[in-house]
């Protein structure tokens, strides 16, 4: 008849197709439960700093510096497949020739329902610089607050939770928002 082997893998293909059919479902009943986050993002100041950079010893490029404050409750983004959300605040402005830039200032990984209404006060993380070495004459910046739902089981999350759409981070140097030292 049928060896004791041929019973095993018979039974570990079934479990195994069965295993497979449970985590597609869980992957797909999170795309069908979709949260929205409330948020705000508000720029208190931003300063622009010209100063020497790490790799070129002799080249100056100016720095901004940004004041910030973000409110936000995430906890309806949590359920039973939320491992961890990835939040970051991003920065998108325009050069003078017209290149639209993007970088991030700031962020945070929140593990815990119970840590997901944030209330931050403070300063970029990370270095806001442009690649053209001032800020000069350059439009103004918008801030999103963004974050990247990462589950135990499925794809990447990604979604913007707040939006500044006119802030002063990299206006023309007439604009009383931003500092030059």
């Amino acid at each position: 008849m049928h060896s004791i082997f041929a019973r095993i893998n018979n039974t570990s293909a079934l479990l195994s197709s069965c295993m497979m059919a449970l985590l597609a479902a869980i992957a797909l009943s999170t795309l069908v439960f979709t949260a929205r986050p409330e948020g705000n993002v508000s720029v208190a100041s931003v300063q622009v700093y010209s100063g020497n950079t790490r790799r070129y010893a002799t080249k100056r490029q100016d720095l901004a510096f940004v004041d910030f404050n973000i409110t936000a409750d995430f906890a309806p983004l949590f359920n039973w497949n939320t491992k961890q959300i990835f939040l970051y605040l991003q920065a998108e402005y325009n050069t003078t020739t017209g290149i639209k830039n993007e970088a991030v200032i700031w962020d945070r990984i929140i593990r815990r329902k119970e840590e997901a209404n944030v209330n931050v006060i403070g300063k970029n993380k990370y270095n806001l610089r442009d690649l053209s070495t001032n800020f000069k004459n350059a439009p103004p910046a918008s801030y999103s607050l963004k974050y990247n739902i990462m589950p135990y089981v499925g794809a990447l999350t990604y979604g913007e939770a707040a939006r500044n759409l006119r802030t002063c981070c990299v206006p023309p140097a007439k604009d009383p928002c931003i500092i030059f030292v």
